[in-house]
């Protein structure tokens, strides 16, 4: 049975960031699964049944964009929140966006903004629920949720059909504060 919080399912190659996300998450109150790739995500999503799917971009076997894909493409997993968190390139968010991916999160991130990202997607899965193509970091009211000194303001045609304010993204490979 699945926490109050609901259930996660962290996929990431680095057991030190599967590690990370799971530890912050449960903090919280979630419960998290883990997989160390995309194949081994495949294999065990049905059998954990979780309310969200974090997934790293570049990841042995299966990567993350494929995995979306394919999570996508099944009737079983279709509905699944899923969120990539990443240091993705700017190809790398355009693909995501074509596979159905709901949410980014650019590493090195910050915990709340894990958190909060991930209690969105939770919530926007529900009946009624509202999918976003792409949700980067904090709700427009609680302020940019990634910042630094070169950015660049993101929106997705889906996004002003929706009405969405834009957030900031930094590009991976810009410092950050």
């Amino acid at each position: 049975m699945a926490a109050a919080s609901g259930r996660v399912l962290v996929v990431d190659d680095s057991e030190v960031i599967r590690q990370l996300i799971k530890v912050n998450l449960e903090l919280e109150g979630f419960e998290v699964v883990t997989a160390a790739d995309g194949a081994e995500c495949l294999e065990v999503v049905r059998g954990v049944a979780p309310d969200v799917v974090t997934l790293d971009v570049v990841m042995p076997r299966l990567d993350g964009l494929r995995t979306a894909a394919r999570l996508r493409a099944s009737r079983d997993t279709a509905h699944l929140p899923i969120a990539i968190v990443s240091a993705c390139t700017p190809a790398d968010l355009e693909r995501g966006e074509s596979v159905g991916v709901d949410g980014y999160l650019a590493k090195p991130f910050d915990p709340a903004e894990l958190v909060a990202l991930v209690r969105r997607l939770r919530a926007s899965a529900g009946p009624g629920g509202r999918r976003f193509a792409y949700d980067f970091g904090s709700p427009p009211s609680a302020g940019p949720a990634l910042a630094g000194p070169a950015r660049a303001a993101t929106q997705t045609p889906r996004d002003s059909a929706l009405g969405e304010q834009a957030q900031e993204l930094v590009r991976p490979d810009d410092p950050r504060p």
